[in-house]
């Protein structure tokens, strides 16, 4: 049974980057039936696409799912321009059905207004030297690529997994307090434009918080974090993460196996244990 809600925020899934967990996005739609979904950016990595990326089979089947949504649940979905996907100003604005391609948007629900952008406009670096934004996403790619590496081998020592490229970001975004002032900036962005809250991505830093007044939620990114902004039908925000939801998911189908799977006894009592031959399931 899915999950209803009223509205989904997802963005930063870089489609056609070796790192982009499409598979999983689509699993975790699956869950879901949601009356408005909204792709805040980053969706397409036109950037990879145009160097070394790739678009494959599990890149497509996730616009496939989107369509699905459409039309057999009537969901109504909104992609809004990113930096990675810079290329789709040659269509903006752009509108058939139930879906719409644009920059930015207000979204209103339950007395509430929020300002919704994918975030890069706010960030100087991307804005005004959009040369080093693109030197940086060389060095972020190689950096996935060796946590793919290192992470490869931390399973077959059978440890957990670690995100370091998170790590390593963490590290230099505290020392220069880059994600403080982008936090800022758009907040004050959403109470000059006389808004409640502000909802973004771009910097794959998964939040929900209060910053002077104004709700900032940033729906984190599907290539390390893998969440997404839920709005029930009451107007409340909560941070899903996709390994949350799938162990729900295990728990769920463990306890129908549990009581649908017949119990066979094959063995014989002996000393009041059942014998080696007994058969659970």
């Amino acid at each position: 049974m899915k999950n209803n809600c009223k509205t989904i925020v997802i963005s930063d899934v870089h489609l056609g980057t070796k790192g982009s967990k499409s598979k999983e996005l689509v699993r975790f739609l699956k869950q879901y039936q949601c009356e408005n979904l909204i792709l805040n950016g980053d969706i397409i990595d036109g950037w990879q696409l145009k160097k070394s990326g790739q678009w494959k089979r599990k890149h497509t089947r996730f616009f496939t799912s989107i369509l699905k949504m459409i039309e057999q649940e009537g969901t109504k979905v909104t992609y809004l321009r990113g930096n990675h996907d810079d290329f789709l100003d040659q269509i903006l604005p752009f509108t058939m059905g139930n879906l719409t391609i644009k920059r930015e948007m207000v979204y209103e629900s339950c007395g509430k207004k929020f300002l919704i952008v994918h975030g890069d406009i706010f960030d100087s670096i991307t804005r005004q030297f959009k040369w080093i934004a693109k030197l940086g996403d060389v060095g972020y790619t190689f950096l996935l690529w060796l946590n793919r590496q290192y992470n490869y081998r931390r399973v077959k020592k059978g440890l957990p997994y670690f995100s370091l490229s998170q790590a390593v970001k963490g590290k230099v975004k505290q020392a220069i307090k880059y994600i403080d002032d982008y936090e800022e900036q758009l907040s004050a962005m959403a109470k000059y434009r006389e808004c409640d809250g502000i909802i973004c991505g771009h910097i794959h830093q998964p939040a929900i918080k209060e910053i002077d007044g104004i709700t900032y939620l940033n729906s984190g990114d599907w290539v390390e974090s893998l969440t997404a902004l839920v709005e029930d039908f009451n107007g409340e925000w909560s941070l899903v993460y996709y390994s949350e939801t799938q162990k729900a998911e295990r728990k769920q189908k463990d306890l129908e196996t549990l009581y649908t799977k017949p119990i066979q006894i094959t063995g014989l009592f002996e000393h009041g244990k059942l014998s080696p031959k007994t058969k659970i399931g």
